[in-house]
């Protein structure tokens, strides 16, 4: 159990300075969606690619770009799909709405399907005079 929560970077060791150094990596990492796995974060993925873009972050993080800049810079190579929380805007209306917008649209359907079962019941019970004609 202990090792499908380890960071994936644990097994390929990065050079930091400090401790400061490691955390914004592991925050900045846990932040963006391996695009390989899509339902890992690049911190705990252990694709190629993943691996690959680790260090590509750690480098630009040598280079002293910003969270901000490296995010922005995978943005322009992935799309907002890299972000596990994407920005609000026209091309991402449908990963924000669309399980909201399922969930109102189903619970509808259940609430017209179990009256619409309701109905006949209760028509029955008050036509039932007692008589099996």
């Amino acid at each position: 159990m202990f090792c499908a929560i380890t960071p994936a970077f644990a097994i390929d060791p990065l050079p930091f300075k400090d401790a400061a150094q490691r955390e914004r990596f592991q925050h900045l990492t846990s932040q963006l969606r391996c695009m390989v796995c899509q339902n890992e974060s690049l911190d705990a993925s252990n694709a190629d690619l993943a691996r690959d873009l680790r260090h590509q972050i750690f480098e630009m993080m040598q280079q002293g770009k910003s969270d901000e800049q490296i995010k922005q810079y995978l943005v322009a190579r992935y799309s907002d799909f890299v972000l596990y929380d994407p920005p609000l805007k026209a091309s991402t209306m449908a990963l924000w709405f669309a399980p909201p917008a399922l969930v109102v649209v189903g619970g509808i359907v259940v609430f017209v399907l179990l009256r619409k079962r309701a109905k006949p019941a209760a028509q029955i019970a008050m036509n039932e005079t007692g008589d099996d004609w």
